[in-house]
Formats: C-alpha cells, sequence, structure tokens
C-alpha cells in the first residue's frame, strides 16, 4: 500500500479532514495559550482536541475503507473513548479548581 493505491474519491476528502482537524487542534493549543484564567482555559483545548481528533478519525475511516475495499470500522472505538472521556476530563478539572478556589477564600 502507498498513496498512488488511494483513490481520489478518498484522498479529497480525507485531505480535508486532516486539515481541518489540526487547524481545529491548534486553535485549540492557541487559546490554552492565550486566555488568562483557568476556566477559560479548559474550554477551548477541549473541543479543538475532541473536534480535532474527530476530523481525523474520519478521515482515517475514509481512507481505510477505501484501501480495504470494504467498510472499515474500529476508529469507531477510538471515537467513543475520546468522546467519552474528553469531557469528563473537563469537569473534573473545572470542579477540582472550583473546590481549590473555595478553600482559597476560607483561608482569606
Amino acid at each position: 500500500m502507498n498513496v498512488a493505491d488511494v483513490p481520489l474519491w478518498a484522498a479529497l476528502p480525507a485531505a480535508l479532514l486532516l486539515i481541518c482537524g489540526g487547524l481545529l487542534t491548534l486553535v485549540g493549543a492557541l487559546g490554552l495559550l492565550r486566555l488568562q484564567s483557568f476556566f477559560a482555559r479548559i474550554h477551548a483545548p477541549t473541543m479543538g482536541s475532541t473536534l480535532g481528533a474527530g476530523c481525523i478519525i474520519i478521515a482515517s475511516m475514509l481512507v481505510s475503507s477505501a484501501l480495504a475495499q470494504r467498510l472499515v470500522i474500529h476508529e469507531l472505538l477510538i471515537t467513543l473513548f475520546i468522546l467519552l472521556t474528553a469531557p469528563v476530563t473537563a469537569i473534573m478539572l473545572m470542579q477540582a479548581a472550583i473546590l481549590r478556589e473555595r478553600q482559597e477564600r476560607k483561608k482569606s
């Protein structure tokens, strides 16, 4: 298998999805750097990584299905794992930050 084996009907959408996924992940990383407070910072990487990873996984499914000449859905397990864990992780981080802020206010 090489690049020449991928049909054009699969290569173009996959390339577009990879570019979109990379840009979404880049926007999430820039949001992490640019935003000031923790609560503002937590949203950009979570959304960027989830949507970016989703685009990349869909591109992988498309190219794998085109090369195997059958529907390849192994990546759906990865998608399910990312969609379940990313929001839960963000919620847990926010709850920890809220608890920490409350404890600091009590000390003051």
